[in-house]
């Protein structure tokens, strides 16, 4: 068959759901055999966010997200989704078109070499140069995009190679199982625990899978040890419940900081390097287990004493089997810094001022959107405030990126969260300014029929980095700019738009938007002239005293 068919038997074979992206003239024969596939295309205005939402479709089904684009600036759109899903390990492969390499009439027009660029962003990256190479190329950018740490790949398909004809078979996948840790390691992690007397858990970003997320919560049930966890590791257990202690959403100085402190043991799930130090280990300080897919890279300020390297649901599995709770155990100094960080948060959620400030808006939000609904965040100095204040009560309910931290996010993974579950509610919440860079996608959104509710928290300005220039005492200067009438942008892409105007609108509006379906844009000016003071004296000066 025709390489560009084979190419779509293999994605087939691979469980594609969709393709995710804008074709070009390189990638016609290629549009051409999806046209007869079950694969879903879903065309969108600009590479970046379809790279953001087959990110996004990976991180939420653990199957590779694929997007697709034409060669030269299609490809080189990719960059930042690229990077997005690496930092992230979200499993993602793009497919890139080219001119053809065999015999080309065009000279070096629009080309430039995409699998040299994307070499330091992806785990792997090939041009395919002969059709009988699909099957296997297919295969291994998959394997490498889901295995464990997951991430980037990339295939490149010239547009003469795609014409080829093959006889080779599809590749299909093969089964599969994670090592698991061995029995010395568990066993010195066993005793460890056991030995200590203020054990804590801190659970990563590499713990936000289904199976390890149901152990965890078996482990917290059975133990009782309080829990701590990292931005991208809200939500893997009920941050309602009673063992749940606090986010490290500031880097120190918060409440959650003293918990860490006063702990003589730091069980350490699924760390994961590209998150900012949940905590700095010292000499004398706290013993750390470190249990992980893999060893752990240490620095200066990471250096565990013990390591259980395996499957991460496998290895709380087997500690869990072979620990017994302990009387010497501890948790009081956990438990009070817990209801004193609870309090803080309801206190900060009552003010009824307008603009609306971030701790009344999360709480109307958190009100509004059921347990198993989906916000997905943009980034922002909301995101910190809605990491620290926003319960999440089930795993990949809060889809945040504290790995990149890239603006512009927000709205497409808001639309692959949709496309996923289409029965669940889902939330974009962004600022202003991430909003803008792929404001575009309110077409895609409106076209694709999509239920969706977008939180704009609009201050004119780019009030994550206001906030560190105050906090550096320099000047305000540089960081405003203007915006567009929210509510008629929305209308004008057939979607609906709404303007707050009070603050106790708020949750009732959203709401109502949840309720009456489609597309629906909510503009909610912001008051962020708190920031300052409360996160960066205010929760340092009484955490301090706890």
């Amino acid at each position: 068959m025709k390489a560009s068919d084979l190419f779509v038997r293999a994605l087939e074979a691979e469980g594609v759901e969709f393709v995710f992206g804008i074709p070009g003239e390189e990638n016609l024969d290629l549009l051409e055999s999806l046209r007869g596939s079950k694969i879903r295309l879903v065309i969108g205005r600009h590479e970046q966010a379809a790279g953001f939402m087959a990110a996004t479709y990976g991180r939420l089904t653990g199957n590779a997200g694929v997007c697709l684009s034409t060669l030269g600036p299609g490809a080189t759109n990719l960059v930042t989704a690229a990077a997005y899903a690496q930092l992230g390990a979200m499993p993602m492969v793009m497919v890139t078109g080219q001119k053809p390499i065999k015999s080309s009439k065009q000279g070096r027009f629009q080309i430039i070499d995409i699998v040299d660029m994307m070499q330091p962003l992806t785990k792997f990256t090939k041009v395919i140069v002969s059709g009988d190479n699909v099957p296997a190329h297919v295969r291994e950018a998959f394997r490498q995009a889901e295995e464990e740490r997951p991430g980037a790949t990339h295939l490149e398909l010239p547009e003469d190679i795609a014409r080829e004809h093959s006889t080779m078979p599809v590749l299909e996948p093969s089964y599969t199982r994670r090592p698991i840790a061995e029995n010395k390691a568990v066993c010195q992690a066993v005793q460890a625990i056991a030995a200590a007397r203020k054990p804590l858990l801190l659970i990563g970003a590499g713990a936000n899978r289904k199976l390890t997320a149901k152990m965890l919560r078996e482990f917290v049930e059975k133990f009782g040890i309080p829990a701590v966890t990292t931005q991208m590791g809200k939500g893997v257990i009920d941050e309602a419940g009673s063992h749940f202690i606090g986010n490290t959403a500031l880097s120190d100085g918060d409440f959650v900081h003293r918990a860490i402190d006063q702990a003589d043991l730091i069980i350490n799930v699924g760390h994961d390097v590209v998150e900012k130090p949940p905590f700095f280990m010292r000499p004398g300080g706290p013993e750390v287990v470190h249990i992980n897919f893999s060893s752990a890279q240490v620095d200066p300020v990471y250096f565990p004493q013990i390591e259980v390297v395996g499957d991460i649901a496998n290895s709380l599995w087997q500690i869990k089997e072979k620990l017994e709770p302990q009387s010497h155990w501890s948790f009081t100094d956990a438990h009070r810094i817990r209801d004193a960080l609870r309090k803080h948060i309801v206190d900060g959620a009552q003010d009824a001022s307008f603009p609306v400030k971030t701790q009344r808006l999360i709480k109307e939000v958190r009100e509004a959107v059921p347990d198993n609904g989906i916000i997905a965040l943009d980034n922002g100095m909301y995101k910190i405030w809605f990491a620290r204040n926003y319960q999440a009560h089930k795993p990949n309910t809060v889809l945040l990126d504290n790995a990149l931290a890239t603006m512009g996010a927000g709205l497409p993974s808001a639309m692959a969260a949709k496309l996923v579950h289409p029965d669940r509610s889902v939330v974009a919440i962004c600022g202003d300014g991430g909003f803008m860079m792929n404001s575009q996608e309110l077409e895609t959104a409106v076209r694709l029929q999509l239920d969706l509710v977008i939180l704009i928290l609009r201050d004119d300005g780019y009030g994550m980095i206001k906030w560190k220039q105050s906090q550096m005492n320099f000047h305000d200067f540089g960081l405003d700019f203007g915006n567009p009438d929210f509510v008629a942008y929305a209308e004008s892409y057939g979607a609906s738009g709404h303007r707050i105007e009070h603050t106790e609108d708020v949750r009732p509006t959203i709401e109502r938007c949840m309720q009456e379906g489609g597309i629906h844009l909510i503009d909610i000016p912001m008051d962020y002239s708190d920031n300052d003071r409360i996160l960066n004296r205010e929760i340092r000066e009484l955490s301090a005293k706890l």
